[in-house]
């Protein structure tokens, strides 16, 4: 879904803890989950380089990075759990059924640091991010996206009329959550659903745009080499909201996960 700017007027002072960028990419390379003949996800999914995972503790570091860790053999089982259903009406749907636009007060990894999670995502996916002065690198003026959805290097610019270039995607979409079982979330749950560092990416904006609401059977990224990781994300936070999926959505993950290589 499309993605805005939402930058605070002030931004908190963090804590300096060094070293942690330094701890998620080493995690990210462990856990890596490798596609057969393709790169693995810690070479599609830049390490962080900003602050944004300073107050974090090793395990809040890693789920923060967004990183998967799943084979594909485990998300085929986690799938298998997963409950098969049609989707729900969409009658009640809007974007502020999950909070506010990329709040921080959340309780997942990375809420209650001082920035918003548009920034913190951002941060956490440009290589070589620049902040602007005196915002505690919360704020993102700049860096270069290596695009996970279409191949592309993406150089980010934060503008009025370029911001967009570079957007933040939740790989599970809201309104495809919303019919399939965050109605029944709690509107805590469904904040921390939106601003969950495992189920958001900076992606090629135009490529964003024409996903949409889909799900897997309906939108895969253009860039074969990422689907494996791609559905995989999509299965874990599914499986962590008790959210469920539709007979096409779960043939085409299945198909997806078949040909990955453990």
């Amino acid at each position: 879904m499309r993605s805005t700017d939402h930058t605070p007027a002030t931004a908190r002072p963090r804590h300096r803890l060094p070293g942690v960028a330094a701890l998620v990419a080493g995690l990210l390379a462990l856990t890596a989950c490798t596609v057969a003949g393709h790169e693995s996800t810690a070479a599609l999914t830049a390490a962080p380089t900003s602050t944004a995972t300073q107050k974090l503790s090793r395990s809040d570091a890693l789920l923060f990075s967004g990183a998967t860790g799943t084979t594909p053999p485990e998300a085929l089982a986690i799938l298998d759990k997963l409950p098969v259903k049609g989707r729900a009406p969409k009658t009640g749907y809007a974007r502020n059924q999950f909070g506010d636009n990329w709040t921080d007060d959340v309780d997942v990894a990375g809420g209650h640091n001082g920035c918003d999670t548009r920034n913190d995502i951002l941060g956490r996916d440009l290589t070589d991010p620049a902040f602007k002065p005196d915002t505690h690198d919360c704020v993102v003026l700049s860096g270069t996206l290596n695009d996970p959805y279409t191949g592309k290097t993406i150089e980010f610019v934060r503008g009025p009329g370029t911001s967009n270039a570079v957007q933040i995607d939740h790989v599970v979409a809201l309104a495809d959550a919303w019919q399939k079982g965050a109605q029944q979330l709690t509107p805590r749950e469904r904040a921390n659903l939106a601003n969950d560092p495992r189920n958001l990416l900076a992606v090629d904006g135009p490529t964003n745009q024409q996903k949409g609401a889909g799900d897997a059977a309906t939108w895969l990224p253009p860039n074969k080499d990422f689907r494996c990781t791609y559905v995989t994300k999509q299965i874990e936070v599914k499986s962590a909201y008790s959210l469920w999926v539709t007979q096409a959505e779960k043939d085409a993950m299945t198909r997806v996960l078949n040909a990955c290589t453990p």
